[in-house]
């Protein structure tokens, strides 16, 4: 028998996706961290989820944090009316509150002994290929570095045509990214409800999605709150994102203390599973929807350690074609000329070709800027299956 799209049976426990989940994007809404009545930042709140943040950490867990907030706390150290804001005025307030969101979040995290940073994106910043790559680049070394990445839409330069409208698809775009295990969405609402619970008084919570269908997209409504420009709509379309990627979901209340240690104790949420994990779902992206802007050619040594598992090294790589820069696909082509995969480059066609064949050592010199020896890192390569 398989396994329904929805189910109404309420979860006594965290599921096992979550235990598993080595790299966590958490989304944190306005609504949540400020006070709708004083404009003012929910201490209390956000030191209860640094607090769950360390706690992650302290498991060996990547943790990146998608917050908003900025606009809503700027807004009322302006002395900005309430209500819908002309676009000059919103990113007044990002800048002025920006300041005070980072500062919140590098002062309670330091009392843990954690390091924060902040990035700021835009849409182009993940569509566009080099702008993503360097956004990548900077949340993996951070992340490398046992920092904690804060991201934020950038409302200041941002505007209503590229704008994401909300961060629910921006923390989706940023998991994909960092090829995150799970994703949550922490909310103003438990879940996925069958009708908007504050209208139908009958509607029922629906704790396991594992497709989004129009049956789904039906139950989500519209609404979002005054500080929120979401709503369970803008979630689902996350999840759509994010279910793509290979990311498992997770929308849960985040009206709570300690937010993600309750997802741990097994609250009431509802979960969306992937059916591929980040990997392979990066991988397929990679060999099915990615043209190739150019050919590596490789040695018999590279061609046994890329089916061995191993990542394509400069030494290996005897020619190249083509005219590709950073990030781009490439095709890799065995001696005999088969086609043995595709994957990204980590250097530009000119910088390829003055590093062929040269040991690991030697990059710094010939290029004058410090590279790793892999050509393509083995996550970043999608093989044929012989």
């Amino acid at each position: 028998m398989s396994q329904p799209i929805a189910t109404a049976a309420a979860p006594s426990l965290a599921r096992p996706e979550w235990a598993r989940a080595r790299r966590i994007v958490v989304k944190i809404g306005s609504a949540l961290l400020t006070d709708r009545d004083t404009g003012q930042l929910k201490r209390d709140w956000l030191a209860s989820l640094m607090d769950d943040v360390t706690e992650l950490v302290r498991q060996g867990r990547d943790v990146v944090l998608v917050s908003s907030g900025s606009i809503a706390l700027g807004r009322h150290k302006l002395g900005l009316p309430k209500g819908a804001l002309e676009l000059e005025q919103s990113q007044a307030a990002a800048a002025v509150g920006q300041i005070s969101l980072a500062h919140a979040y590098q002062e309670l995290a330091a009392q843990s002994g954690l390091t924060v940073a902040q990035i700021l994106l835009t849409l182009g910043d993940t569509e566009q290929r080099r702008r993503y790559l360097n956004a990548w680049h900077t949340i993996e070394t951070l992340l490398a570095l046992k920092a904690i990445p804060v991201v934020n839409e950038n409302d200041t330069v941002a505007t209503a045509e590229i704008k994401y409208g909300d961060n629910d698809r921006l923390s989706a775009r940023v998991a994909g990214m960092v090829s995150a295990d799970c994703l949550v969405l922490l909310s103003d609402i438990d879940g996925l409800y069958t009708a908007p619970p504050n209208e139908n008084p009958n509607a029922q919570h629906i704790p396991l999605v594992t497709e989004i269908t129009s049956e789904i997209e039906a139950m989500a409504g519209d609404a979002g709150t005054e500080l929120s420009k979401g709503g369970m709509k803008t979630k689902i379309e996350a999840g759509r994102i994010a279910l793509g990627a290979g990311t498992n979901m997770v929308i849960t209340t985040g009206k709570v203390l300690h937010p993600l240690r309750a997802i741990s104790q097994g609250c009431k949420v509802t979960w969306f599973l992937a059916k591929q994990d980040p990997v392979t779902a990066k991988k397929r992206w990679i060999s099915g929807q990615l043209e190739s802007r150019g050919t590596l050619h490789v040695d018999e040594g590279a061609e046994k350690a890329l089916v061995a598992g191993k990542s394509l090294l400069v030494a290996g790589v005897t020619h190249v074609e083509g005219e590709f820069e950073r990030g781009d696909a490439v095709i890799i082509r065995a001696p005999d000329g088969r086609e043995l995969g595709r994957g990204l480059s980590a250097y530009a066609k000119g910088d390829a070709a003055r590093i062929l064949g040269r040991k690991s050592s030697e990059i710094a010199e010939i290029l004058g800027f410090e590279g790793g020896p892999e050509l393509i890192h083995r996550d970043d390569m999608a093989l044929h299956r012989k």
